[in-house]
């Protein structure tokens, strides 16, 4: 039950807060980190599902905000599998323990959710060749950067005794 609850609650602050990052409508260099760390925060508090589960509403969040240009619609699913690729990824490599792992966990699970979308955009195809780059490399330093955002703010929040 304690379980349960712990889960449904940090998923529930978690989305909120990506929420709210969304919808301030920074630059994607800015978004991208942060809706990462979000992910890998709900991850490392409250499992792989609550980080899968916030993943893959946040690019239909995206798209509805225009944070995702309209002409990358086609992309949304794929962007879901690979938000989930990261989370998953890091999930694993977390439960082996150890912060290294972590910090493998996220290379990697960064270098899968980037070679999902590279392969989604040469999939679709015709895409603006600028909107298309957006799903490229873009994605790897976001999710890179999301993960040194949320291995930093654990530790932090750990320190103030938060989480368990």
């Amino acid at each position: 039950m304690k379980d349960s609850i712990r889960f449904v609650t940090y998923t529930a602050v978690l989305f909120a807060l990506t929420l709210v990052v969304q919808i301030l409508g920074f630059p994607q260099m800015v978004t991208g980190p942060l809706v990462n760390a979000m992910l890998l925060l709900a991850t490392i508090f409250a499992g792989i599902a609550s980080g899968v589960l916030i993943g893959l509403f946040t690019p239909w969040v995206a798209l509805l905000r225009g944070i995702l240009p309209a002409p990358l619609g086609p992309v949304v699913p794929f962007i879901m599998l690979g938000n989930a690729a990261l989370v998953v990824v890091f999930g694993l490599f977390r439960r082996k323990g150890g912060f290294f792992l972590e910090v493998v966990g996220i290379v990697l699970g960064a270098f899968v959710k980037y070679l999902i979308l590279s392969r989604a955009i040469q999939f679709l195809g015709g895409l603006p060749p600028r909107i298309a780059q957006m799903m490229q490399t873009p994605q790897l330093v976001t999710a890179l950067l999301g993960g040194v955002i949320a291995l930093t703010l654990a530790q932090a929040l750990r320190r103030m005794h938060f989480g368990g």
